[in-house]
């Protein structure tokens, strides 16, 4: 068995109040988050040393703390300064700060224990982008029947069902597991998924099947300014496979063109016009909000 204790890294991590060499944080056994999954998370992405849709993500925060009936523990501000601190070491390189909020430590029972102090930690990671080659030539998706729960919108920690979706797309060698309930679209595991039908970019619904990402508003401004039609709906796998161009969104991957699902070529087997626009207005929304932090669009 691998330990890898020994190698993981000293750089700072918030953990119930202190800032503390990450290596050196520690939580109880008994933490439900470690027992149940009973806690959330948010990655939010940091570019030229400022928080990129920081406001949307920390309300996404919010939403999912109430869903599970844990107590937020800081307000917007606190977050921010946490989120700040965290990233100045870092400098302008693009970086991506996870939060995670579970319900706190208390004697193993499935009942939710009110009263209890969530447990909060917060770290930063690299966020290296996507090669320049790789999104010239674009990535291959594989599909799958999305196996999880109904509660989707949650941005939960037990991502038991995600982690087994996405390892489908590893050993196929592919980028993303493309998943659909019955006939319909959800989403992938780690992103959303968009289809471009004769210029419009089209997405699942806001609904409890999909994790609304933080995307789906940006992208919603970025085709505003762009002139790019969009609309929500159900999407079909025949869509699906008979789209214009398809593409992946998420905080790591920005926008990203996929150009073969199962094997087959969408569209004409290359990144798109309407993919090449919005990937252009997306680091436009970054410039942005660096010159003037929630100018994202």
């Amino acid at each position: 068995m691998q330990d890898i204790t020994s190698a993981l890294p000293d750089t700072p991590c918030f953990l119930n109040g202190e800032f503390t060499p990450l290596r050196d944080a520690k939580i109880s056994v008994l933490d439900r988050g470690f027992i149940f999954g009973d806690g959330i998370y948010e990655v939010i992405p940091v570019y030229f040393g400022v928080p990129f849709c920081f406001d949307e993500h920390i309300a996404r925060l919010e939403r999912s703390l109430a869903e599970l009936q844990i107590d937020n523990p800081y307000t917007r501000d606190e977050w921010r300064a946490i989120a700040t601190q965290l990233a100045a070491p870092q400098g302008k390189a693009p970086q991506a700060i996870y939060f995670q909020v579970s319900r706190g430590v208390a004697p193993r029972d499935h009942v939710m224990v009110r009263g209890l102090r969530p447990t909060v930690f917060a770290m930063v990671n690299p966020l290296p982008p996507v090669a320049d080659a790789v999104r010239a030539k674009g990535v291959a998706c594989v599909t799958a029947d999305d196996f999880r729960w109904q509660k989707a919108h949650i941005k939960s920690t037990s991502l038991l069902g995600a982690v087994l979706a996405r390892q489908i797309s590893v050993e196929a060698g592919a980028t993303e597991t493309v998943m659909f309930r019955g006939d319909w679209l959800s989403e992938a595991s780690s992103s959303n998924v968009w289809i471009v039908k004769d210029g419009t970019l089209i997405g699942p619904p806001k609904d409890n099947l999909v994790l609304t990402g933080i995307r789906y508003g940006l992208l919603e401004r970025l085709c505003q300014d762009s002139g790019i039609p969009f609309a929500l709906r159900r999407v079909s796998r025949d869509e699906v496979f008979g789209a214009d161009e398809l593409l992946l969104s998420s905080a790591t991957k920005e926008v990203l063109p996929v150009v073969t699902l199962d094997g087959q070529a969408i569209g004409n087997g290359h990144p798109g016009p309407i993919y090449q626009s919005l990937y252009a207005a997306y680091q436009q929304a970054k410039q942005r909000n660096a010159d003037a932090p929630g100018a994202t669009a």
